[in-house]
């Protein structure tokens, strides 16, 4: 009996470990993103240089965290409720390192709009707003993914269509833009492709919370959107 319960506790110490790690990759990729944001806005080549840099570190913390999830179900043989935890955490950290990925190349794209001097043009401000949503959203999956808090969860995945919705008002707005003034073309599609990047990280959000509910009620709402109502009387 002493060795089933250190093995258990043990168990448990491996499994808040996987968590903690996910949780501070998850703290990297935002710092990541609010940057990327950051450098969008001022133009700081130091901060550019730094969201770039940082993205072989959330790389490791995505091997780092696989690994120990292959090595967790090896030796401890979960039961179904802490297998479904590990296998939501595989899928989380390959969205964070996927969102490390974006805010990297919202960086690269800063870069080339700066580096050749190009001036603002009009809704690139809703850009770097609509970043920002983007960011909070990840702080808040975050949140409930500490906390595995359901609700916050679905609350995630509803601020994710408007940032869906704005970013399609960006699109129609930066090709309105291109089609006054054919000059402006090459830096209006570098923030065509920064918006997507934001748009992506929303989506990468919206994924992450669909695990939480995963993990906590053994749901797989992923493409539907929402849990799944019991159906009542007539209503089919």
């Amino acid at each position: 009996m002493p060795n089933s319960e250190h093995t258990s506790k043990q168990f448990d110490a491996d499994l808040e470990d996987i968590r903690s790690r996910v949780l501070q990759m998850g703290g990297l990729v935002e710092l990541q993103l609010t940057a990327a944001i950051e450098g969008l806005t001022t133009g700081s080549e130091e901060i550019i240089a730094r969201v770039i840099e940082t993205e072989h570190r959330v790389n490791d913390y995505e091997k780092e965290i696989d690994d120990a999830c292959v090595h967790v179900v090896a030796r401890r043989q979960p039961a179904a409720s802490d297998l479904r935890m590990i296998m939501a955490v595989s899928k989380i950290v390959t969205d964070l390192e996927r969102m490390g990925d974006e805010a990297e190349k919202i960086a690269r794209m800063a870069r080339s709009i700066y580096g050749r001097g190009a001036l603002t043009i009009p809704r690139s401000i809703d850009v770097r707003q609509t970043g920002t949503k983007a960011a909070l959203m990840l702080r808040r999956v975050l949140d409930a993914l500490a906390r595995l808090d359901t609700t916050e969860a679905e609350k995630v995945i509803a601020e994710g269509k408007l940032i869906d919705t704005e970013f399609r008002g960006i699109m129609r707005q930066l090709i309105t833009f291109m089609m006054e003034d054919p000059r402006t073309i090459t830096t209006a599609l570098d923030i065509v492709w920064i918006a997507k990047s934001i748009e992506r990280v929303g989506d990468h959000a919206e994924n992450i919370a669909e695990q939480v509910i995963y993990i906590v009620d053994g749901i797989d709402i992923r493409h539907t959107g929402s849990p799944p109502v019991t159906p009542a009387g007539e209503n089919i």
